[in-house]
């Protein structure tokens, strides 16, 4: 089957998951394999007992199917048995727009945390802030929930509502939100502009398909504008696809330069690196904002950019989240089922690895969530003129981006130095 790369998150890709579809084929058995045979009598007789003496009568398909999720989500979070269902969703998630309330989680501390909210969606619009705990969904708590449940529970049809309780980062009380599902599609380039002085400024919301193409896009006519010097805005930007990624840092740098690397056991996963293909964009000053709503393949580019010395971090810690996942269709059965397995981590060029760490920025400017929160929303008036009313325009006229600011007084500096 022909394989494709899938970020796997709540209602958005979350991730750099890059995922290869793979045929299940059975490895070869040998003495070292007898302790399995003697480990795998007890799950049969642990099934047959069940299936006897359990007050409700359950399948065999039921129960086997639950010592597979079992098994599989006692690895890590993302590694999961995929029925049909989940393979259709898994296929789905490809496509870029779904529908659901427009957030990117993950399991942080054995808790649902939400990752980063997506602009101008429902969950946005109603405060979700990266790093919230959602401690339960219409009132059955998430402890101990799969990202594949949470998923479940989160989609529905456009127009029906979804409660969750959330407790924010550093708050004290629990908030109850009554979120409303919508169709969810985003814009991957967003806020190309001059800032003056020649920094230009760009952001990047999530890595899809036509990402690069229009990042690309944007740079030239920010060119054509005279621009000397580039923010990128990877902060709140979740993941996506690694073929994105590694075009996008191809963008800045070099041609043979290494973007990442892969570590894993397999001889598939083993130390496979990933090159740029150098980019015309290669030579002017460069600063990259990050903040712990960056994920995955935004930490793929920010780490190379940082560790090739191309340009500097400026924001906060980034998420820590960059794993692949390889997905194996199951022989046996219809075949219609399949196992996504977490089978290497990727590692920046200088072989740091990015999974549970992150990115650690050049200069650290944190932001707390209410003024995180008024910077986006001033972003948004910024990025979208006409979409708001004009009172609410004038109560965020007078927000400034600390982080944002930093990085254009340090770009105009060094234009300044130059001359």
């Amino acid at each position: 089957m022909k394989g494709f790369r899938y970020g796997f998150g709540v209602l958005a890709i979350a991730g750099i998951l890059q995922v290869r579809v793979l045929a299940g084929d059975v490895p070869a058995l040998g003495v070292e394999h007898e302790d399995a045979f003697r480990q795998m009598e007890l799950l049969a007789e642990v099934l047959l007992q069940v299936r006897r003496n359990y007050v409700d009568m359950r399948s065999y398909e039921e129960l086997l199917q639950g010592a597979i999720q079992g098994m599989l989500g006692g690895l890590d979070p993302h590694s999961a048995f995929l029925d049909e269902e989940a393979y259709e969703h898994l296929m789905e998630e490809t496509t870029g727009a779904y529908g659901g309330i427009g957030i990117q989680i993950g399991i942080r501390d054995n808790t649902l945390t939400v990752i980063a909210p997506i602009e101008d969606t429902p969950a946005f619009r109603a405060g979700v802030q990266s790093g919230d705990r959602i401690l339960a969904i219409n009132g059955e708590s998430t402890s101990g929930i799969s990202l594949r449940e949470a998923v479940r529970l989160l989609r529905g049809q456009k127009g029906a509502s979804v409660r969750l309780t959330v407790m924010g980062r550093g708050a004290s009380e629990e908030q109850e939100l009554e979120i409303v599902r919508d169709r969810i599609e985003v814009a991957s380039v967003k806020g190309a502009r001059l800032l003056g002085d020649g920094v230009g400024y760009v952001r990047i919301t999530q890595f899809d398909t036509p990402s690069t193409r229009k990042l690309r896009a944007a740079l030239e006519a920010l060119e054509e504008q005279g621009m000397q010097a580039l923010i990128l805005d990877l902060r709140g930007n979740p993941g996506g696809l690694l073929q994105q990624a590694i075009e996008t840092a191809s963008l800045f740098l070099e041609e043979g330069l290494t973007v990442v690397s892969t570590r894993g056991r397999s001889d598939a996963s083993r130390d496979a690196a990933f090159v740029s293909r150098g980019g015309r964009f290669d030579a002017f000053p460069l600063v990259v904002l990050v903040n712990g709503g960056s994920a995955s393949a935004s930490e793929i580019v920010a780490g190379a950019i940082q560790d090739h010395g191309r340009g500097i971090v400026i924001g906060e810690n980034t998420y820590g989240k960059a794993s692949v996942q390889t997905v194996i269709q199951m022989a046996a059965g219809d075949g219609a089922s399949a196992i996504r397995l977490t089978t290497a981590y990727y590692h920046t060029p200088l072989d740091r690895q990015i999974h549970e760490k992150g990115i650690s920025p050049d200069i650290a400017i944190p932001l707390p969530r209410e003024e995180w929160r008024r910077v986006q929303v001033r972003r948004a008036h910024l990025e979208s003129p006409g979409n708001y009313p004009d009172d609410e325009v004038a109560d965020y006229a007078d927000v400034v981006d600390r982080q944002l600011q930093r990085a254009q007084d340090l770009l105009e500096a060094l234009l300044i130095f130059g001359k």
